[in-house]
C-alpha cells in the first residue's frame, strides 16, 4: 500500500486536534499549578504531577484506564495470535477491575496513597519494602512494557502504510519523543484526558475495521481451523482452559489492583466513589467492546493470508479501511501508542521519584519534581529505544510479555496479600518471599534445557501461594513472629 498524502494530511490533523484539545482541557489547571508550585509542600507537589491533584472525574478516569491498557501490546498482540482464545484475558480482566473497584480503591483513598507501593510501607511499618517492590515495578516497566509498547506501535504503521524503507527504530524514536512530551510538561491530567479523547475516537474506528473485517468474509468462517475459533483451549494453547482456574484470575488481581500504570488513574479522583464510577465504566467497556476488536481482525487474516502472527491487524487493516478512513485510524491507534507509553512512563517517574529519589537520595532541600521527572524520563526512554530491535526478534508479542511479566508479578502480589490480611510480619520475612518467588518462576520458566512442563501461568499460580507460604514461615520461625489477621480495610492506620 503506498503511502498518500491524502492519510497524511488526516493523520496530522487528527493528532494535533487530540493535542489541542488536551492543551485547552489542561491549560487553566497547568497555569495554576505553576502560580502556586512555591507554596505547596512535598506531598502536594508530588499529587499535582502524578495524580493530576485529584481532579479526574470518573469519565477520564474509565477513558485513560481503557486506553492505557489498549495499546498495540493488545491489538497487534493478540490479533497476531489469530484466535479466539485471546478474548480470555479481556474476560478475565473485568474480575480483576471489580477488585480494584471494590476492594483495593477504598483502602488507597483511606491510607492517602500517591503510590500503591506506599500502601505497603504503611502496612509493614517500613520504607525498604516499598523501594524493593517499586524497583520491581520500574523493571518491569523499563524492560518489557515501554519497549514492547514502542515496537508493536512502529510494527503496525510500517504494516499499515507499507513503510518498508523506514527503519522501525525511526518509528518508535517519534512515538517515544511524542509520548515523553505528555508525561513531562502536562503529567497525568494530560495523559488521562488525551487518553480520553483518544479512546473514544479509537475504540469507534476499531468496531468499524471489525465490521469491515467480517464483511470482507462475507461473515463466513469456513476454512478457518476450529481451535482458532473455540474459547475452550486445550493444553497446547496459549490459554489452556483449566488456567482459567488457576493463575488467570491472580493475573487480573496483580495488573489490574496493584499495578501503579492502571490504578494511579483512579487514585486521581476527587473522591473513592467517584474513582469506582469510573472504574467500573471501564469494566463494562472491557466486557462488551474489547474482546471482539482484539481477536476477530486476527482470526479474519488467517482466512485471507495464513498464519502472518504480529504482522495480521496491520495488514488487514491497511486493506479494509478507505484511504481517509486508515489516516483517522492510524491517528488513533498511534494515540493509543503514545497515551500507553506516557502512561507508564509517568507511573514509572512517580516510583522513582516518591518511593526511591525522596527517600534515599534527596537532600533536605524540597525536590524540584518538574526537573527531575524529565531527567528520569529520559533516561527510561533511552533504556527502552535500546531494547526495541531485542522485542523485534519475539515470535509472539503479547505472549512473550505476558510470560516475562510473570517473573515479578505474582511475587509482588503476595506481598501485597500478606500486608492487606496480616499484621506483626516483618518486612524482610516478605522480602525474602519475594525473591523465593521470582527464583521459582525463573528457574522453571527461563532455564535452557525445559522438559515437558505445566503452562506458565500454572506456575505463576504456584509462584503466588509459595510466596504467600514463605512470608509467613520465614516470618514465624526465623523472626520468631506470629502473623495475625487483620484486613486492612477495618484495622487502623
Amino acid at each position: 500500500m503506498e503511502l498518500q498524502f491524502e492519510q497524511i494530511a488526516i493523520f496530522v490533523f487528527v493528532t494535533g486536534l487530540i493535542g489541542y484539545l488536551t492543551y485547552r482541557k489542561c491549560r487553566q489547571a497547568i497555569l495554576a499549578e505553576r502560580a502556586n508550585a512555591h507554596e505547596r509542600n512535598q506531598e502536594q507537589e508530588n499529587k499535582e504531577v502524578f495524580l493530576a491533584g485529584g481532579g479526574l472525574t470518573w469519565v477520564f478516569v474509565a477513558g485513560s484506564i481503557t486506553l492505557t491498557n489498549l495499546s498495540t501490546d493488545q491489538l497487534v498482540g493478540m490479533n497476531g495470535n489469530q484466535m479466539a482464545l485471546l478474548a480470555w484475558w479481556e474476560f478475565a480482566a473485568v474480575f480483576g477491575l471489580i477488585v480494584l473497584a471494590k476492594v483495593f480503591l477504598p483502602i488507597y483513598y483511606r491510607y492517602n496513597c500517591t503510590t500503591t507501593t506506599e500502601l505497603l510501607e504503611k502496612r509493614y511499618n517500613n520504607h525498604h519494602i516499598r523501594a524493593l517492590i517499586s524497583v520491581m515495578f520500574l523493571l518491569g516497566n523499563i524492560f518489557i512494557f515501554l519497549p514492547s509498547i514502542l515496537y508493536g506501535g512502529s510494527l503496525f504503521m510500517k504494516e499499515m502504510f507499507g513503510l518498508e524503507t523506514v527503519p522501525l527504530m525511526a518509528l518508535a524514536v517519534a512515538f517515544a519523543i511524542a509520548g515523553a512530551a505528555y508525561a513531562v510538561i502536562g503529567g497525568l491530567r494530560a495523559v488521562a484526558i488525551s487518553d480520553t479523547y483518544s479512546g473514544f475516537l479509537l475504540l469507534s474506528l476499531a468496531l468499524v475495521v471489525v465490521w469491515l473485517c467480517l464483511s470482507a468474509i462475507n461473515f463466513d468462517f469456513t476454512g478457518i481451523p476450529a481451535e482458532r475459533l473455540t474459547l475452550i483451549g486445550g493444553s497446547d494453547s496459549p490459554i489452556p482452559w483449566h488456567t482459567l482456574l488457576t493463575g488467570m484470575i491472580f493475573i487480573q488481581v496483580y495488573y489490574w489492583s496493584t499495578n501503579q500504570t492502571i490504578t494511579q488513574r483512579a487514585m486521581a479522583s476527587p473522591n473513592v466513589k467517584e474513582a469506582q464510577k469510573g472504574v467500573l465504566t471501564a469494566a463494562a467497556i472491557r466486557l462488551l467492546i474489547i474482546p471482539p476488536i482484539i481477536v476477530l481482525p486476527g482470526i479474519v487474516s488467517y482466512k485471507l493470508y495464513g498464519d502472518i502472527g504480529d504482522a495480521a491487524y496491520g495488514r488487514i487493516v491497511g486493506d479494509v479501511l478507505p484511504l481517509w478512513m486508515s489516516g483517522m485510524f492510524a491517528a488513533a491507534l498511534a494515540a493509543a501508542v503514545l497515551t500507553s507509553f506516557n502512561s507508564i512512563l509517568n507511573s514509572s517517574s512517580a516510583l522513582y521519584i516518591c518511593d526511591i529519589h525522596e527517600k534515599y537520595f534527596a537532600s533536605e532541600k524540597k525536590t524540584n519534581v518538574p526537573l527531575l521527572n524529565l531527567l528520569v524520563t529520559a533516561a527510561f526512554i533511552i533504556i527502552a529505544l535500546c531494547l526495541v530491535p531485542i522485542w523485534a526478534q519475539s515470535e509472539s508479542l503479547i505472549n512473550l510479555v505476558q510470560k516475562l511479566y510473570g517473573l515479578i508479578s505474582m511475587p509482588i502480589l503476595s506481598c501485597f496479600a500478606v500486608g492487606l490480611l496480616f499484621k506483626n510480619v516483618d518486612y524482610r520475612a516478605a522480602i525474602c518471599a519475594v525473591l523465593i518467588g521470582c527464583s521459582y518462576y525463573g528457574f522453571t520458566q527461563f532455564r535452557e534445557a525445559q522438559p515437558e512442563h505445566w503452562h506458565y501461568i500454572h506456575h505463576m499460580f504456584v509462584t503466588l501461594w509459595l510466596s504467600i507460604g514463605s512470608a509467613l514461615a520465614i516470618n514465624r520461625f526465623v523472626f520468631g513472629n506470629r502473623a495475625e489477621l487483620s484486613w486492612a480495610a477495618t484495622s487502623e492506620i
